[in-house]
């Protein structure tokens, strides 16, 4: 019984990895060792990619195995003589207790994310998980646990913004990078209870006759200390550490909203465009949030488009239709964002309910001098028109860009041609003129 309840003390319940408390006894040891022999030890801080998509699209049932089958996987690639740990979440720790060179956490960070790539079978589901892996090596990157520790953990999150499914080592310049990201996420949890969140709005234009015919809800943040932050600079953060989906919610009721007030004043209000992430779209319950935002809003569902992207819809193809299908029951508008820049199989634009194609900015820039560009843009346009789909393109900034445009009967555009995203009390001039 003893034995029983100090192997409990030291190992995880799901897994039966050894846990945080006995990583770091192992740790210390091994730097004591390696300390006296003249070796090396490395520190790999592993972290399993968009994990909680999985436990909010599949339950936290099959959340658990996937992190069992993981565990399995991982304690494969390493030495008897290594340590697997359990850090918590999604988060493993592997300690490699003695190496003769940083090449050698390479090698087994490359067999991991090859171990991992394997998709796990989970009941009915296949399941694909990748790696964001981190690397700090003892003595150069510490001379002690703590330190060493946090450097792998400071790699790792670097991993994660160099695209995920990745290793990198730890550099000096990546103290800073940690600390501003727990700057960021800290200020966005406050951000959230003092309302120092905006919406800005971007008109979208009929590229025949140039009116209005709608606009985009762009979120922007207000930091008392740092100013007017853009959402590039921290939507990403808020993604990793969860706190989109409240972000998200704050977005879609303030468009509401504002939209319901313009109504309200007698202006010739537009539907408003607001983008939803992978989070929010497989949060369950999204469709009755929205339904309920529009109630309490009084808001009439055809003012409002949600815009996805292709790989979110993609993620799972049988759960984004029932959605898309109880959204489009609802009235509201569905639009696929950035399109052309995700998946390359178009069946699902026939599967799925789908009302616009906003075409990704990227194509746009250069359609002007670059033929391929202006090849996929004139595709896009035609392909839409052929399913009755209204074409949106993003990102209009030249005259020359707007001639090609109107010459391929693309329908509406958006873009700093036309305006720069406003704050609400500067668009509602633009409505009244609408």
């Amino acid at each position: 019984m003893v034995l029983k309840m100090a192997h409990l003390a030291h190992h995880d319940f799901l897994t039966g990895l050894p846990n945080r408390a006995l990583l770091t006894e192992r740790l210390s040891q091994a730097i004591g060792l390696a300390r006296r022999r003249g070796k090396q030890v490395a520190l790999l801080f592993v972290d399993l990619d968009y994990f909680k998509h999985i436990n909010d699209s599949l339950g936290h049932a099959v959340g658990d195995q996937v992190l069992q089958s993981a565990a399995r996987r991982l304690s494969a690639c390493v030495r008897t003589t290594d340590t697997v740990c359990r850090q918590g979440g999604d988060e493993f720790v592997i300690l490699l207790a003695e190496i003769e060179q940083p090449q050698d956490a390479a090698l087994v960070a490359e067999k991991l994310l090859v171990a991992l790539a394997e998709p796990q079978l989970i009941g009915q589901h296949e399941i694909h998980v990748t790696l964001s892996i981190g690397i700090s090596v003892y003595p150069d990157d510490g001379i002690d646990g703590d330190t060493v520790m946090e450097n792998a953990d400071a790699a790792m999150y670097h991993a994660k913004a160099s695209g995920r499914n990745n290793y990198q080592f730890f550099t000096a310049g990546m103290n800073s990078h940690a600390v501003r990201r727990l700057f960021v996420e800290t200020g966005l949890r406050r951000a959230l209870r003092q309302s120092e969140f905006r919406l800005h709005y971007q008109p979208q234009i009929d590229l025949a006759s140039g009116a209005m015919t709608g606009t985009e809800a762009l979120i922007r943040w207000l930091d008392p200390v740092l100013g007017l932050i853009e959402p590039e600079q921290f939507v990403p953060i808020a993604e990793e550490c969860g706190l989109i989906v409240p972000i998200g919610r704050w977005v879609l009721r303030e468009a509401c909203r504002q939209v319901r007030s313009w109504l309200d004043a007698g202006l010739h209000a537009v539907p408003v465009a607001v983008n939803i992430s992978a989070l929010e779209f497989r949060h369950q319950g999204f469709v009755d949030e929205v339904a309920l935002i529009l109630k309490e809003t009084g808001l009439a569902p055809r003012y409002l488009e949600l815009e996805l992207t292709e790989n979110i819809l993609m993620h799972d193809t049988e759960s984004s239709a029932q959605v898309l299908a109880s959204l489009k029951a609802m009235g509201v508008q569905l639009a696929i964002d950035d399109f052309g820049t995700g998946y390359s199989s178009l069946g699902y634009l026939k599967r799925f309910p789908i009302d616009t194609l906003k075409i990704d900015q990227s194509f746009v820039q250069d359609l002007a001098t670059d033929a391929d560009d202006a090849t996929i843009v004139s595709a896009v346009i035609g392909m839409g028109r052929n399913l009755k789909q209204r074409v949106i393109a993003e990102g209009v900034e030249t005259q020359e860009q707007l001639a090609f445009l109107r010459t391929q009967r693309c329908a509406q555009g958006q873009g700093f041609l036309f305006n720069r995203p406003l704050p609400a009390e500067d668009f509602a001039h633009l409505l009244v003129t609408v």
